[in-house]
């Protein structure tokens, strides 16, 4: 069931998502070489914390972690811990999110650690830039295919491929609410977008194949064939005005 959130509900979710944006903007300004993913993740708890909410992820069907910090060829969900440092030359995705008086916020980003090459460069900005893409037909009156295909569109035509196996989705008193967002389709396909609807959009993009696979520890997706893969999300309000970005500090 699709929920319409009310403009009260609204104000609660942006404060959950401040909380998500400043927490990963805290971590993005973090990684350097030598650090550690879980020293990342104590730092984003910490600071979730801080504000008055609580790390959305940890705990979430077992998730041992605050952040999910997946580099290079990882595409998901990698799991922070002691002995993983960042190197330079990596990129680097972070993924989490902040609950806020019952509301939850959600965004990812793609860092480079010090330089990194063109081709990883390329792939981070082209990843970026097809959220921006699928953000401008989050419009009321437009449908869920408008987004996927905008994302699907600008991602191909650079060379890249979106994953297919992990979507976007609807977000508010659950982490993870109807409807699929995903970064493929057919415009003018799909669940209708309605003022109130809050989505997590999230392309998940490969320098190679759209193929991933699952690590034995049951959470970190990896790219098949080896390839880079970079990560972007922001939680965004479907309103009469157009599409808002709530975890854009």
């Amino acid at each position: 069931m699709i929920v319409l959130k009310t403009g009260r509900e609204l104000a609660v979710m942006r404060e959950a998502c401040r909380i998500s944006a400043g927490a990963l903007q805290l971590i993005g300004k973090a990684i350097e070489p030598g650090v550690t993913t879980a020293e990342l993740d104590r730092m984003a708890e910490e600071y979730i914390r801080s504000q008055g909410a609580v790390p959305n992820f940890k705990g979430y069907h077992g998730y041992p972690a605050t952040a999910c910090i997946s580099i290079n060829n990882e595409v998901i969900h990698g799991i922070p811990t002691k002995k993983r440092k960042i190197n330079a030359g990596d990129i680097v995705s972070v993924d989490l999110g902040a609950l806020f008086e019952g509301y939850h916020g959600d965004n990812a980003a793609t860092f480079a650690c010090g330089d990194i090459s063109p081709e990883a460069q390329r792939l981070i900005d082209t990843t970026r830039e097809s959220l921006y893409e699928g953000i401008k037909m989050a419009r009321a009156g437009g449908r869920i295919g408008d987004i996927s295909s905008a994302v699907q569109s600008y991602v191909e035509a650079r060379g890249y491929s979106v994953v297919r196996d992990f979507v976007g989705h609807g977000v508010g008193t659950s982490l993870h609410e109807a409807p699929e967002v995903p970064n493929f389709g057919t415009a003018g396909r799909g669940v209708r977008l309605m003022p109130g609807m809050t989505l997590a959009i999230e392309p998940m993009v490969n320098a190679g194949n759209y193929d991933v696979k699952v690590m034995p520890d049951g959470w970190t997706v990896l790219t098949k064939d080896g390839s880079l893969s970079a990560h972007f999300e922001h939680t965004v309000a479907i309103t009469s005005e157009g599409p808002q970005i709530m975890t854009k500090l």
